[in-house]
C-alpha cells in the first residue's frame, strides 16, 4: 500500500514538472541550445586574421546522456519492476550515481527524425546499452559526440594549421584547411575540412564509420553520416556550437543540434586513455583463471 502511494505521488510530481517546464518555455525561455552573442562582441584574432579559437573548451549539458529532452530516470539500463522500471541488476549498486539527470534537449525541433526501422534499432540499443554503447568500451567518440562528452577538449589554431585534441580516449583530428578530396576510407573520427564564413569556422566531416553513437540513449547513424559543424565565438568565454546532421539511410530529413561550449582557462588536458580501464571488461573472461563477475 505504501509503495503504491509513493508511486502515485511520484507520478503526480512528474506531471507537475512537465507542466512547469512547459509554462517556463512559453514564458520566453531561450530556444534550446541557443547562445545569444554578447552585443558588439568581436573575437580576438589569431595569426591568420580569423577569430582565435585557441584554448580548452567544454560542454556543460546532459547531451551525452540523451540529445533529446528527457526526464530523470533511475539508470541508463532498466528492467521491469513491480511498480515501474527499476535499475538493471548490473548497475543497481550504483544507486543515485548511476541515475540519469533530466535534460532540456539540444535537438532543433525537439525530436530526431528517425525512419521506422532506424527508430526500432535505437530502442534496441537502449535495451542493450550495457553491452552496446561504444563509450563503455572506450571506442573513439566520433563526430559530433566528441564535442559534448563530459571531458574538455583543446583547439590549437595557427596561421596554417588547426587541430582538435580530446581528453576522452586521447582522441584527436586534424582540421584540413584545404579540401583533401574524398576520404580514403571510413574511420572513427572521419575527415574534417574547415573553412571560414565570416566569424564562424565551418567544419565539413565525412568518412565516418557506423560504429559510434550520438549519446548514451542509443541514438545512432549509418556510414552515410555527413556532419557540418559551426563554431562561433559568442563572447570571450563561449563558443556557440552547431552540428547539422544528414544521413539518408537513418533519418527522414537533415536535423541540427545546438549548445554552448565554455572556455576553461584554468584547465589543461590530462590523460584519460581509457582503453586500459576496460581490458578486464573486454578480455577478462579469457584469463586462465577469470575473476568473478
Amino acid at each position: 500500500m505504501f509503495e503504491a502511494l509513493v508511486t502515485d505521488d511520484t507520478r503526480r510530481m512528474n506531471k507537475l514538472l512537465v507542466v512547469l517546464v512547459g509554462i517556463s518555455m512559453c514564458a520566453g525561455t531561450p530556444a534550446v541550445g541557443q547562445t545569444p552573442p554578447v552585443p558588439g562582441y568581436r573575437a580576438p584574432r589569431a595569426a591568420d586574421g580569423h577569430p582565435d579559437l585557441n584554448g580548452v573548451w567544454q560542454a556543460l549539458s546532459e547531451a551525452n546522456y540523451d540529445l533529446e529532452a528527457h526526464m530523470a530516470r533511475p539508470a541508463m539500463a532498466l528492467r521491469p519492476g513491480p511498480y515501474g522500471p527499476v535499475p538493471g541488476a548490473a548497475v543497481l549498486a550504483l544507486g543515485a550515481v548511476g541515475a540519469v539527470p533530466p535534460g532540456m534537449g539540444v535537438v532543433e525541433g525537439g525530436e530526431i527524425p528517425y525512419q521506422p526501422a532506424a527508430l526500432a534499432k535505437k530502442k534496441a540499443n537502449q535495451e542493450n546499452w550495457l553491452t552496446s554503447d561504444p563509450e563503455i568500451k572506450c571506442y573513439l567518440p566520433g563526430v559530433p559526440r566528441a564535442a559534448y562528452m563530459p571531458h574538455p577538449f583543446q583547439i590549437f589554431h595557427s596561421a596554417t594549421q588547426m587541430v582538435f585534441v580530446y581528453e576522452y580516449a586521447g582522441a584527436g583530428r586534424n582540421i584540413f584547411l584545404k579540401d583533401q578530396g574524398p576520404p580514403a576510407g571510413d574511420s572513427w573520427m572521419g575527415q574534417s575540412v574547415g573553412r571560414w564564413e565570416g566569424e564562424t569556422l565551418v567544419v565539413d566531416v565525412k568518412g565516418l564509420n557506423d560504429q559510434t553513437w550520438f549519446d548514451r540513449a542509443g541514438n545512432h547513424h549509418s556510414d552515410a553520416l555527413h556532419v557540418v559543424e559551426r563554431y562561433t565565438r559568442a563572447s570571450p568565454d563561449v563558443i556557440s556550437y552547431e552540428a547539422a546532421i544528414d544521413d539518408p539511410k537513418t533519418f527522414t530529413r537533415p536535423w541540427k543540434i545546438r549548445m554552448p561550449l565554455y572556455r576553461r582557462p584554468d584547465r589543461q588536458l590530462m590523460d584519460f586513455k581509457c582503453v586500459e580501464f576496460v581490458e578486464e571488461l573486454l578480455y577478462g573472461q579469457w584469463r586462465k583463471k577469470p575473476l568473478a563477475r
